[in-house]
């Protein structure tokens, strides 16, 4: 992206634009930090439809170091295991951001065949939604709110 690592940082952790981002699965955050910019130990609880089935999601941002870092864990949710990275470098005013998700499903053998065949890809093209719209928003001349501190 053309712009500066912490306004990256700050857009990646922006509720609303997640939100935004999100629409095209009716994702809002229902419970904890609804809106703004989350921050260390706090939650969000996010309702949305994929699959045709409504899901609720909470996450607890547990690792931060603004602005190359940060970590959200599931708190509850149907994965057994949800963890995702975001990681930040800048070099000659271009920032990169990278992703890492760990998850797993329940279900065993079954939840692992989901998971290779059905959500890795599905996962993968959320987060690049996802990402477009914080590379448009960091790229553009507007100053969204995501600039200010919670």
């Amino acid at each position: 992206m053309h712009a500066p690592m912490d306004r990256c940082f700050d857009l990646a952790r922006d509720l609303d634009l997640h939100q935004a981002s999100m629409s095209e699965s009716g994702e809002t955050a229902i419970a904890g930090r609804t809106s703004g910019l989350i921050g260390l130990h706090e939650e969000v609880t996010w309702r949305a439809k994929h699959f045709g089935v409504m899901h609720m999601h909470s996450s607890r941002i547990v690792a931060y170091d603004r602005p190359r870092h940060f970590r959200d864990v599931m708190v509850s949710g149907r994965f057994k295991r949800f963890e995702h990275d975001h990681f930040f470098e800048e070099d000659l005013g271009v920032t990169t951001m990278r992703d890492i998700i760990v998850f797993e499903s329940p279900l065993g053998l079954l939840g692992r065949l989901v998971d290779a065949f059905v959500l890795s890809s599905y996962l993968v093209k959320l987060i690049e939604r996802r990402n477009q719209a914080i590379k448009d928003a960091a790229e553009s001349h507007r100053r969204p709110h995501a600039d200010r501190e919670p």
